[in-house]
């Protein structure tokens, strides 16, 4: 069977159509049965009960609009994307980054072994060195320890792998040894699993140390378990050269400048968030691992890197960490998850995290495309006119009518929304 056995994920046009001729395409490409096609239009989808379930104080449930990105050929594979996003231009500047990577062959994508970093912070020791040693010495029985072998993740090949010791002989807070446990998770994202493997393990340490164990948790910076994509753009489908050094000169602006890097990555993020929450995994835990990362030499930076290469041609990539699952947590529980999932097709978290960091290069190529040539505002504002339609009241055809028209005027505002409405109201 070749590699891309599944239809192409370019669907021409596929904006244009109407929301049941998109749900029709997407059901039958990714072969949705009645009921998960109804969870994604919020019937039958999460439901009080089940919210209630999964927070405290729930009141209610909130939706946010679910779309598909296109066009994504990632190591040679279709994808359609599901991201769930309020911000208006995100998802059609993703699919028209993801068409023009195809040109150039897709996405490349690597990920490591799904390792996370469990902590165990280690006080009140004589000497923080001794105490490192008397850890490593018992290394092996830590790791059994850790190895609850009723878990599924050990079951499966995961679980304890190896020990890091990291020494803070002089703290405000006195002598600390800060103990890692590195953890194979597997398909999950692997929080649960690695703080209860550093509570299985913290009074071995005590015991060895005579110290006190404090803290007992994962770090969300997991620099273990990253997600590498490359991308090539053709010069002549991007804009010809002259946008190609603009994009490297852009991309050198984040890589210098931190000011300039958070937006920059706020925008990678837009993509990678988006198809987080589509798919129930902790977007809170990827912003805060993607950031501290981006700090990593002491400045914050660019999480991608932009060049040109011999042939003039425009070359990506992206390198974050990316903690997420595919089972456990939401995942499992939210039903527009479980059909995101599905829609998606990915084979485990690997290659989840293979389509999110792809996401994420492609929404940054889209935004320095724009930065550098007609500026972001003219697409972002065009959709923004249709948001400021629907709040004024419009609805169904009218409500592209009046965006199509603000934008011709070049007055997108709230308020000549509502004069727009009130007018046709008074000529019906």
């Amino acid at each position: 069977m070749p590699l891309n056995a599944r239809p192409s994920s370019r669907i021409p046009n596929f904006y244009q159509r109407s929301l049941p001729e998109r749900l029709a395409l997407v059901a039958q490409w990714a072969g949705l049965d009645a009921s998960e096609q109804a969870a994604l239009l919020g019937i039958g989808g999460l439901s009080s009960t089940q919210a209630d379930h999964m927070a405290e104080n729930v009141v209610g449930v909130y939706a946010l609009p679910l779309g598909i990105a296109t066009n994504f050929l990632i190591n040679d594979r279709d994808h359609l994307v599901p991201m769930v996003i309020e911000e208006p231009s995100v998802l059609a500047a993703v699919s028209n980054a993801a068409k023009m990577a195809r040109t150039g062959g897709g996405f490349t994508a690597h990920t490591d072994e799904p390792v996370m970093i469990g902590q165990l912070q280690v006080l009140d020791v004589e000497n923080v060195y001794a105490a490192a040693g008397y850890v490593w010495a018992i290394r092996d029985e830590l790791l059994n320890a850790a190895n609850d072998p009723t878990s599924s993740i050990v079951q499966q090949g995961g679980g304890a792998k190896s020990i890091e010791l990291h020494p803070y002989p002089v703290t405000r807070a006195g002598a600390m040894l800060i103990v890692h446990i590195l953890y194979d998770v597997r398909d999950a994202m692997g929080a649960n699993a690695i703080n209860t493997a550093c509570e299985r393990i913290a009074p071995l340490i005590q015991q060895a140390t005579g110290g006190r164990v404090n803290l007992r948790i994962l770090s969300n910076l997991s620099d273990q378990r990253r997600a590498q994509v490359t991308c090539t753009i053709p010069a002549d489908t991007i804009g010809g050269a002259e946008v190609v050094s603009r994009i490297v000169e852009a991309g050198v602006f984040a890589e210098i400048d931190p000011h300039r890097a958070t937006t920059h990555n706020k925008g990678i993020m837009n993509g990678m968030d988006a198809v987080c929450i589509a798919t129930g995994n902790d977007w809170r835990a990827l912003e805060a691992g993607a950031h501290a990362y981006a700090a990593r030499s002491g400045q914050y930076r660019s999480l991608t890197e932009w060049t040109q290469d011999a042939h003039g041609d425009l070359h990506g990539r992206i390198d974050v960490p990316l903690a997420v699952g595919t089972i456990g947590g939401a995942t499992r529980v939210h039903p527009a998850a479980k059909v995101a999932l599905k829609i998606l097709g990915v084979s485990g978290a690997r290659q989840l995290a293979e389509v999110i960091a792809s996401v994420g290069l492609a929404q940054n190529l889209a935004a320095l495309r724009a930065l550098a040539t007609e500026g972001i505002q003219r697409g972002h504002m065009s959709l923004h006119a249709r948001q400021l339609a629907t709040a004024a009241g419009a609805s169904g055809e009218l409500v592209d009518w009046i965006a199509a028209l603000m934008v011709s005027e070049g007055v997108i505002r709230l308020e000549r929304a509502k004069e727009l409405v009130a007018l046709l109201s008074q000529n019906k």
